[in-house]
Order: structure tokens, then C-alpha cells, then sequence
């Protein structure tokens, strides 16, 4: 049975601002102070939060629109011919908005404390870097960091989710190789490797994490296309 585009938009509009809500939301309220260092839930928890969150989700929408929540997953399956070019419009448009969202509902439940919530530089688990942010990684780090680590997580995307691949256990390897990813990129970035997943917050905590964005689209989709032709370049022939 063929599945609406309509339906598939609801996924994965639903399954990013799941991942934005929960990810950034354990950085954001019980884990992370970007400008005083990790707390509470610490990097562990955190990186946790992020890959439970596409584990859950790819079982919950895998099989509706493939679970892609990340513009970049999109454009590499794109680049490899596993998508059409009005099916990845459609799903671009669709993982925004659930960004926006997710930052919306994270914006308006950190505002709600009787105490008072005054957001820093980069509020609602924004990625960064430079001076004030984490360990000030410079620009190059950062964007080395994004390229690669996003080269790898599609690498894996591509080996779990092809016929070689163990298609009953590919949720849970690229969920834990999105926490790998998080326990080597949160002291350096926040972790992006996912344009979405960064505009979201960015959109709603303005200033430095607003002039950053460009390096959270750029980086993710660099390494997303070039996992994308390696792949097609030394997988056999489906």
C-alpha cells in the first residue's frame, strides 16, 4: 500500500520535533549550561537523550517515511537516487517546522519557571562555538567536527539500512552511533549533525546562535553527501 506524502509529512514533522523536544530539552532544562559547562544529566544522559530519541522514533515512523527528522539524511538519500526530489522538499519543509515547534514548546516551558528564565547566548540547547560557548572551539574544529561525525552517522545510515544490513536491529545502531557522536561533539559543538535540529533553537535563542546556523547547514550536509557517494561507491549493487 502507498503512503501519502501527506502522511509521511506528519512523521517527520512529528518524529523532528520529537527529537528537538527531547534532545535539546534534556540539554536545556535537566542537562546542559552552555555557558557554565555540563550539569545534571551530564554528557552521558544528554547524548543519550538524542540517540533513545531516534531510536524510539525510527521504530515508531520508520516504516511511514523512513524516519529521516535530519534535512542532511534526506539530501545524501537523495544524492543516492533512494528519494525523489519533491519527496526531499516535502520532508526538508516538514523537519523545520517540527523544529520550530519542539523550540517553541522547549521556549515556553523553560519561561514558565516561577522563578524567572532569562535565556543566555545560546538558549534552548542551541549548537555553538567560539569565545563563551563550551570549550571555544574555533570555527575550523567545529566545522570539521560537523562534516565528519555527519559523514559517519550516514555512513552507518546507509550499511544499516541496506539489504547487507540487519533491518530489525538498524534503529538501535544508528541511535547509539548518535550517542557516540554526542559524547565526542557536545563539548565542541553541542552536537548538530542535523541542520533541523539546529535551527529550531537557534530561530528562538537569536544572537550567536542565529549568526552560527550557517556552519550547523553547511558541515552536516558536506559529510552527508560525501557518505552518500563513498557509499555508492564501494556498496555492491542492489
Amino acid at each position: 500500500m502507498e503512503i501519502k506524502t501527506s502522511t509521511k509529512f506528519v512523521a517527520e514533522l512529528v518524529g523532528t520535533f520529537g527529537l528537538v523536544l527531547f534532545g535539546c530539552g534534556a540539554a536545556a532544562v535537566a542537562g546542559v549550561d552552555t555557558l557554565a559547562g555540563l550539569s545534571g544529566l551530564g554528557l552521558l544522559g544528554i547524548s543519550f537523550a538524542f540517540g533513545l530519541a531516534v531510536v524510539v522514533f525510527a521504530y515508531a515512523i520508520g516504516g511511514i517515511s523512513g524516519c529521516h527528522i535530519n534535512p542532511a539524511i534526506t539530501i545524501a538519500m537523495l544524492v543516492n537516487g533512494k528519494i525523489s526530489a519533491s519527496a526531499a522538499v516535502v520532508y526538508i519543509i516538514a523537519q523545520l517546522i517540527g523544529a520550530l515547534l519542539g523550540a517553541f514548546v522547549l521556549q515556553q516551558v523553560l519561561g514558565g519557571q516561577l522563578a524567572g528564565f532569562t535565556p543566555g547566548e545560546w538558549a534552548y540547547g542551541a549548537n555553538g562555538w567560539g569565545e563563551g560557548y563550551q570549550n571555544e572551539y574555533g570555527t575550523a574544529a567545529a566545522f570539521l567536527a560537523e562534516a565528519v561525525l555527519t559523514f559517519l552517522f550516514l555512513f552507518v545510515i546507509f550499511g544499516a539500512t541496506s539489504k547487507w544490513g540487519n533491518g530489525t536491529m538498524a534503529g538501535l545502531a544508528i541511535g547509539f552511533t548518535l550517542v557516540l557522536i554526542h559524547l565526542v561533539a557536545i563539548p565542541i559543538t553541542g552536537t548538530s549533525v542535523n541542520p533541523a535540529r539546529s535551527f529550531g533553537p537557534a530561530v528562538f535563542a537569536g544572537g550567536a546562535a542565529l549568526s552560527q546556523l550557517w556552519l550547523f547547514i553547511i558541515a552536516p550536509i558536506v559529510g552527508a553527501v560525501a557518505a552518500a557517494f563513498v557509499w555508492r561507491a564501494l556498496a555492491p549493487k542492489e
